[in-house]
Formats: C-alpha cells, structure tokens, sequence
C-alpha cells in the first residue's frame, strides 16, 4: 500500500512538471499572398529586366528566389486550369478542371468550369454571380490552411476573371471577389458570403474603374525607348477601334464611353484596379494582423487580355509590364508597412505563358501554321458523312480533343473503337498537325515523352474529350479564315508552358535562382511544406527544398 501511494505521488508531480500549454506559437508568416499574372511568359522576367524598378519583379531576385525551369505538365495550357492546378498542386486528371469550358461526356452538355446555378449571385443580380468551386474536385493549399488552423486563418481571393478568383479561393474560404463588368463592381456568390463585407461595399462606391478610366493610356517613358518591342503600328495587332491603328496613346475616356466597364480589363488599369481591391482587402479584413497565418490570392488579368489582343512583342505589352512592376512595388510597400517586412510570404507565378504571333513568326521566316477547330470539324463531318451518311457522331473540336458524340454512336451501333481509329487517320493528314493521340491508349502513342506526360495529366475521361490533338511547334488555333492577331496558348511548346515561379519573404532561402527543373504542381505543396500543414488532398506535386529556409 505504501508503495503504492509512493507511485501515485510520484506520478502527481510528473503529471505537474510536464507543461500543460508551451506557451510558444508555431513559427509561421503573418500572412501569404499568392500572386498569379495571367499569360505571363518567364522570358518577360528579363526582356524588361533592365526597365523594371527595384521594388516589384526584380525585388523577387535580390530578396527572394526565381525558379527559372518552371513548367506546365498538362494540357491544356488556359487559364482555369493553370488556377486550379497551382492551388491543388495536381493536374486535371485529378483535379476536373479540364478547361475554362469542358463538355460533360455522358450528356453532352457545355460547363464553364466555374459555372453554378445553384448559388445566388452577391452584390449583383446578374449571373455573372452565379458562380463557385462545385467543380472542382481537389482540396486547394487555401482549403488546408483554412482546416489546419480550424478555420482561424482568414482566406480572401481577388480577380478581375471570376475563375481566377473562385479557383485559388477553393471550397472552404472567407470570400472570393471577382468583376462584374455590366456594372463596374466587384461581387461574389452565396457560396462564399451573405452579403458583401463592408470595406467592399465601400470600394464599389468609390467607381475606381471609372477614375482609372480619364485620360489616355500613353506610354509610360519615351515611345523611342521601346526597343524590346516591334514597332507600335504593326499588323500583329488589334486595335480597340475597326478601321484605327493599333497604336499608343489610347484616350480611354472614349474607350469607357464606348465599351463601359468591360474595357477596363484590356487596359493596365486594370491591373493598378486588381491590387488597389488587394489593398482594401488587406485593410477590411486585417490580413495578417490578427495572430493567425492569413492568405491573399490575387490574379492580375489583364495582362492576358492585353496579350491576345496585341501579342508578345508589342509596345502595349511592353507597357503594360513596366506598369505592373511599378504596381507591385506599390503593393510590396503597403504590406511592408501594414504586415511588417519579412513577416509575410509571397510568390507569383502565371497560369499559363502565350505563343507568338503568326504574322510575326512568318515575317520572320519561322515554321508556323494556324489550326482552326472550325474548319477541321468541317473535314471530319464531311468524311463521317462519306462513310457512314451521317455527321453527327461527333461533337465538335474544342480544347484541342474531339468530343464524341456517344448517343448518336450508339443509335447507329457504331463500334466506337474503329471510329476513333477512322478520325485519328483522318486528321493525321491534316495540316499543321503532329500527333492525334487516343487519350485511352496514350502509352501505344508514338510521340515524345514529355508530350505524353501532358497528355494524360490533362485528361479527365468525364470531361474531356477522347481523342488528343497535337499541333506542330510554333501553331495554335486561329479562327476559320485561318488569320490571327494579338496571340493565344494552349499548347504543350515552352512558348505556351514555361512560366515564371518566385518566391520571397519569410521562410524563404534567398538564393537568386534556382535552375533545376520544377512544375507548376509543385507550387502548393512547398507552400504547405512552408507552413507546416497538409498538402490538398490530389496533390502530385513535391516542394521544393532550395527555396525554403532550413
């Protein structure tokens, strides 16, 4: 008995010397900002390089890291996609987001990635607001922060694209804030909030599109100075005018009064608009000032409008960069100010790169060639019709696949395998084409390793379509007269595929750049690494080691 009470006593005193709360927090950044330019290609890191400031692009490489290998490992290369593969840190073929627009196999029936008739818009009663993540299949890296802290850490989302702000949001997030271009104001949908929070309400009010809308957009130093582009007056581009030349300065009065509030997302200001509503959000919500790791996504779309519209080597392209470095300096110094310098972690990175013009590679005595899905989907009816006197066994041609047309094929008890056969060979001879791959026998593909890799990342059987076209390097999709301005991406070439990823702030190794090569997958698991959670839940991606502080 006396033992006993000797080792119930003993116990009592190491129950009370073992500490019941530490007392000391995880180590974690007040707050994460993930930054996405959309289109932008990683050799703009450098064709500017020497016109950027210190405060926004190049600030990345003497404070933080530029990993200077980066690839897309999917296809397609557009924009829904790349959010939701740097989010999820998986592909399509896990995560569902096949493309912006994807054909629901069984049916038939077209989906807009972000598309939800369920919700009810917010701030808007337009169905620009019905919208949400239901298609998307994969937890995101914000979903995780949000159940890592038990829902502590606040997660906010802003873009001008509504897919670009609902996919990195994910499922699970304080809200998530896109544009509503019939109204200038900036709304969301009943799956993320109730109402709009006030600061919003308070930055609708105050009709920035508007503001950042007087005057022209001119170059912002001496048009001479432009070296890095072609001239301004080119036929690679589109003007904002039929019958004008596409050519700086623009009066954007004229452009508001004539287009409304879309325009705004064709111009710079629509960038300095993306970051001001960054800004506002980290004030209204006190991001990074509460005690808990907050997370900020921002997606800067304009620079994917202005690229289609003007292509890789215009002088409005140009612009449009020097003016976003100046932007994100901006930025950078608000949250130097407000969240405390090295006290936060940001990276920026783009969804997908952008090919060159055409005309432009033509001009210049380059292998090109335009594929119009139109006109090849004229071919393959025509032929279905010669053999089989119907055309509608297939679908269409978009995202580079062939949608099959699966009632139709089994009305007409069509063995489907020799059809596929017969639309393979078909388009085998098609002009400009490489490959024409069946996605479900890609290892029986005679093509290279890395175009098969891309292949089957990107293809999720009940949303995309079963046969996979390859264009020859240095083509994309043009319209049915086979002409092309500005530029597009899509593709698997490094034009369309090879992007930026820099990292800088707390936790991160300042080593410049790392050369090696990483995947756009490899985004949310480093960031998860960074702040010790769990990685979502598709994720393939790995983090990468250099980047982080030991």
């Amino acid at each position: 008995m006396l033992l006993l009470l000797l080792l119930l006593g003993a116990g009592e005193v190491l129950y009370a010397s073992i500490p019941q709360s530490a007392g000391k927090a995880l180590p974690r950044p007040k707050l994460v900002v993930g930054i996405v330019i959309d289109q932008m290609r990683w050799d703009y890191l450098y064709r500017y390089y020497d016109r950027y400031g210190e405060g926004g692009f190049r600030r990345f490489l003497s404070e933080g890291v530029s990993c200077e290998n980066t690839m897309i490992t999917h296809l397609p290369a557009y924009t829904g996609v790349g959010h939701a593969t740097i989010y999820t840190g998986t592909t399509p073929a896990v995560h569902g987001i096949a493309a912006n627009d994807f054909t629901i196999q069984k049916t038939g029936e077209a989906v807009y990635c972000v598309d939800d008739g369920t919700v009810e818009p917010i701030g808007s009663t337009s169905a620009a607001g019905r919208m949400s993540p239901r298609n998307l299949l994969a937890s995101t890296v914000t979903d995780e922060l949000r159940i890592g802290t038990q829902f502590r850490s606040k997660v906010i989302s802003v873009s001008l694209k509504d897919r670009a702000a609902i996919l990195p949001a994910g499922h699970a997030a304080n809200g998530a804030y896109w544009f509503d271009s019939s109204t200038g104001r900036f709304i969301s949908s009943s799956w993320y909030v109730e109402k709009l929070p006030g600061w919003l309400e308070d930055f609708n009010k105050q009709d920035r599109p508007r503001a950042l809308m007087q005057g022209k957009w001119e170059t912002l130093y001496a048009p001479e100075t432009y070296t890095a582009s072609t001239p301004d007056d080119t036929p690679y581009e589109t003007p904002f005018f039929r019958g004008e030349r596409p050519v700086l300065p623009v009066d954007m009065e004229r452009l508001f009064k004539e287009k409304g509030y879309d325009i705004v997302k064709s111009l710079p200001a629509g960038n300095t608009l993306t970051l001001e509503l960054a800004r506002a959000a980290i004030a209204g919500e006190q991001l990074g000032q509460r005690g808990a790791t907050d997370f900020l996504a921002v997606s800067c779309s304009s620079t994917d409008y202005v690229g289609h519209q003007f292509g890789p080597d215009a002088v409005e392209t140009e612009d449009t960069y020097l003016r976003l470095d100046r932007d994100l300096a901006a930025f950078f110094a608000y949250l130097d100010q407000t969240v405390g310098k090295g006290q936060y972690t940001v990276f920026l990175t783009a969804d997908h790169a952008g090919t060159n013009n055409l005309s432009f590679q033509q001009d210049h005595k380059l292998p090109v060639g335009g594929f119009s899905p139109a006109r090849a989907g004229k071919m393959l009816r025509d032929s279905l019709q010669a053999r089989y006197g119907r055309t509608d066994l297939i679908r269409g041609i978009s995202n580079y696949q062939v949608v099959l047309n699966y009632d139709a094929i089994r009305a007409g008890k069509i063995n489907k395998e020799r059809l596929k056969r017969q639309l393979i060979g078909w388009l085998a001879d098609y002009p400009h084409v490489a490959y024409v791959v069946d996605q479900t026998r890609t290892a029986d593909a005679s093509i290279p390793e890395v175009v098969r890799e891309k292949i089957r990342n990107g293809y999720y059987p009940k949303r995309s379509g079963e046969i996979q076209i390859i264009v020859e390097p240095g083509c994309f999709d043009t319209n049915e007269e086979g002409n092309y301005k500005g530029t597009s991406h899509g593709t698997w070439n490094p034009q369309d595929s090879h992007i930026p990823l820099l990292f800088m702030g707390w936790g991160i190794e300042p080593v410049g750049r790392l050369f090696r090569e990483v995947h756009m997958t490899d985004i949310a698991p480093t960031i998860a690494t960074l702040l010790r959670i769990q990685m979502p839940n598709g994720c393939i991606g790995q983090a990468i080691p250099e980047v982080l502080k030991q």
